[in-house]
């Protein structure tokens, strides 16, 4: 087992760092150190840790299978030393510290999704802290949640997770959509597509989605997968396929003539927008204030606009 000492953390910083960078010499501006130097860290911390990290040369930088797995064990210990220094600085009534944030792709046109909000809310009390935000997959927020990398992620979560709590915020409208050009564009404008036609379509099923988005249309496979709304966008705006975007994601191109939506009312659904934070027994301070912010800031939104509770989704912590 290696017994970590105070050099092997400060190399530890220089080696997330030269990745986060890309490389030794990228990496040389903002450490305010030589290309020599970095490389005698790094070296020093190979020895120390008895694991080729890297591969450096002409080829140019590689993260080698342990270099892999060192960097992400060393974004969970990180995230656990400043989760120490938080709590101890929560026991002198004051929170600092960074906070984790996971975030589905394309929410920022979504006027009902509130975080800016939260996040003003939350800043605004004056606390000395860093927010970091990581923009990924619903599988990939959860599972950087699920091992200390996140705090919390805020998405679509169709299958929850054991080890997850998932806190209902709100519900986002989609609907079926094709671009100009496409055989279906005219037919939409009418509003009479037979479903024999939608069926025949290529269509681009969301990877998180893919079961629901071939149901609704009776189809028995995809002609491509995504795993991101900006992928979805652009294979529907080539004309060649249908697909499921969200409502707020879609106006921008149905304003300028660009999309059009298939069947309104009849073909989408209300997803849900959660919250999930890992089950633990004592949160991170600055977690439990986020996650009361997030909480009020949904709390004075509209009726009309609320999340439908569901029995197996628990509801944000009130302020303690």
């Amino acid at each position: 087992m290696v017994q970590l000492q105070d050099v092997d953390l400060k190399l530890l910083r220089v080696f997330m760092h030269v990745v986060r960078c890309g490389g030794f010499s990228a990496a040389q501006a903002s450490l305010n150190v030589s290309q020599s130097t970095i490389s005698e860290q790094m070296t020093t911390l190979e020895t120390r840790l008895g694991l080729k990290l890297c591969e450096r040369g002409r080829s140019g930088f590689r993260l080698t299978e342990h270099g892999i797995a060192t960097y992400e064990a060393a974004q969970r210990l990180q995230v656990a030393v400043e989760a120490f220094c938080m709590d101890t600085d929560a026991l002198k009534q004051h929170i600092a510290g960074r906070l984790y944030l996971g975030i589905i792709d394309n929410t920022v046109t979504d006027s009902t999704a509130l975080l800016p909000q939260t996040l003003k809310k939350f800043v605004s009390r004056g606390h000395d802290v860093h927010v970091d935000v990581y923009i990924g997959t619903p599988a990939e927020l959860e599972e950087r949640v699920l091992d200390g990398r996140l705090h919390v992620a805020i998405g679509h979560f169709p299958i929850h997770v054991p080890g997850l709590n998932y806190f209902d915020l709100y519900l986002e409208p989609d609907g079926l959509y094709c671009g100009k050009g496409h055989a279906l564009f005219d037919a939409a404008l009418d509003g009479d597509v037979p479903q024999e036609a939608l069926a025949a379509s290529r269509i681009v099923a969301r990877g998180y989605y893919q079961q629901h988005d071939l149901k609704m249309l009776s189809a028995s496979k995809a002609a491509a997968t995504v795993d991101n709304v900006e992928a979805q966008a652009i294979l529907i705006l080539s004309g060649a396929y249908i697909g499921f975007l969200p409502t707020h994601y879609a106006a921008h191109w149905v304003e300028r003539g660009e999309m059009r939506q298939i069947g309104p009312g009849r073909y989408g659904m209300q997803s849900p927008f959660c919250a999930a934070t890992r089950k633990a027994t004592a949160p991170p301070a600055i977690l439990n204030v986020f996650m009361t912010d997030l909480h009020e800031s949904f709390l004075d939104r509209r009726p009309d606009t609320a999340a439908a509770g569901r029995s197996e989704t628990r509801r944000a912590p009130p302020r303690r």
